[in-house]
């Protein structure tokens, strides 16, 4: 069990925000936040409660990512295929992995995907939409609420630009589904029998935008256009999420670069820069731990505070580049993020040394068994 150790004192080198009116968009709704900790860098209607369409399969394929084998084939049945819209072609008697259901659902978005995931995940596609929005609950979201897995509309079938945006923020911290949003084309093999095919990713934005690593579109009569973006620059990223909007690639492009104009880097260098953690049945008696200054992403640095989390002590074996402790930084009691402490060696278990009195122990026991 880890215990808190020490709360370090932050030198924070100067940073001036500039203002967010800087832009603007024609979206109903929409958000930019810092993809590293959540922070709202530019705002207009987030909280209202909106349709979302096909940026719905954002949750679907986080489920599939987190809970599925990716290697376990499924033979499409007819039930599973009862959908409409948008489709990566499945019929019924396909035979198909969930990875490639994964691409399918995130490259072509595909509403047979959708079902198909829903039905061998969650039972059937009511069972799926639970996990759903009990997802939801856990990044504690109130404003989100999932009727269908491939996101057709249906009047309790909701989120809002701001609640998407951290739906967004969680998916791209699983690397699995990070890359299948990069994803510009995907050959995948389906079918009956399984035969060789190329799904086209229908982000534009990943060839319009340097920078641009995801992650997905939508479109319904009753929702607009929607979309959900990702982009990378100097170490940065941000999220942006535009619902009912018909400029989205433009304002997307512009909106992400105000967003990544506004994130500065912060140095932090910690006051206790050492610590010795006890090894139990290792060569060396202790583990040395020292703490770098860190770098960490931030619009807003007022009211940051920092925790090292290290462990009372370690066992032996402990392998250089182990994870053995955090420092993380919060504003507010907020947690915000955090870095990861590694060993910096190995540290291998002691010989184990019988003195000779155990030795003489351990030959009379043997002798007493053989009597």
């Amino acid at each position: 069990m880890k215990r808190l150790i020490a709360l370090i004192s932050a030198l924070i080198f100067c940073i001036v925000p500039l203002s967010v009116d800087a832009v603007s968009d024609s979206a109903k709704a929409s958000v930019v936040i810092n993809g590293e900790n959540g922070e709202i860098i530019y705002s207009k209607n987030a909280d209202a409660r909106l349709s979302m369409a096909s940026t719905t399969k954002i949750m679907t394929g986080l489920l599939l990512c987190e809970y599925g084998n990716f290697d376990k084939e499924i033979t499409v049945s007819a039930d599973m295929l009862r959908v409409e819209g948008s489709s990566m072609g499945l019929l019924p008697g396909d035979r198909v992995t969930l990875h490639d259901l994964l691409y399918g659902l995130m490259l072509a978005s595909g509403n047979d995907a959708a079902n198909v995931i829903a039905t061998v995940m969650g039972g059937s596609v009511e069972g799926f939409v639970k996990l759903m929005n009990n997802r939801a609950r856990a990044m504690g979201l109130q404003n989100t609420s999932f009727a269908t897995p491939s996101g057709l509309d249906a009047e309790t079938h909701y989120t809002t630009a701001y609640e998407l945006a951290i739906i967004a923020m969680h998916a791209m911290e699983n690397e699995a589904f990070a890359k299948a949003v990069s994803t510009k084309k995907a050959t995948l093999n389906y079918g009956n029998p399984p035969y060789r095919r190329t799904l086209t990713n229908h982000n534009k934005l990943l060839d319009m935008m340097n920078g641009a690593v995801g992650i997905k579109t939508g479109f319904t009569k009753k929702s607009g256009r929607c979309l959900v973006s990702a982009v990378e620059g100097d170490g940065k990223l941000v999220i942006t999420v535009t619902l009912n909007d018909p400029n989205d690639w433009q304002d997307h492009i512009a909106l992400a670069k105000h967003g990544l104009s506004l994130i500065k880097q912060v140095q932090f260098t910690p006051e206790n820069k050492e610590y010795k953690i006890p090894v139990i049945n290792g060569e060396s008696n202790y583990l040395n731990v020292e703490l770098n200054s860190f770098f960490v992403n931030t619009v807003d640095t007022s009211g940051i505070e920092f925790q090292v989390n290290l462990p009372e002590f370690l066992y032996a074996h402990i392998k250089k580049g182990e994870e053995i402790g955090s420092v993380v930084y919060s504003r507010n009691g907020a947690v915000l993020g955090e870095k990861k402490i590694t060993a910096a060696k190995d540290i291998c278990e002691a010989e184990i040394k019988t003195d000779f009195w155990q030795k003489l122990f351990n030959k009379v026991n043997l002798i007493i068994d053989n009597i």
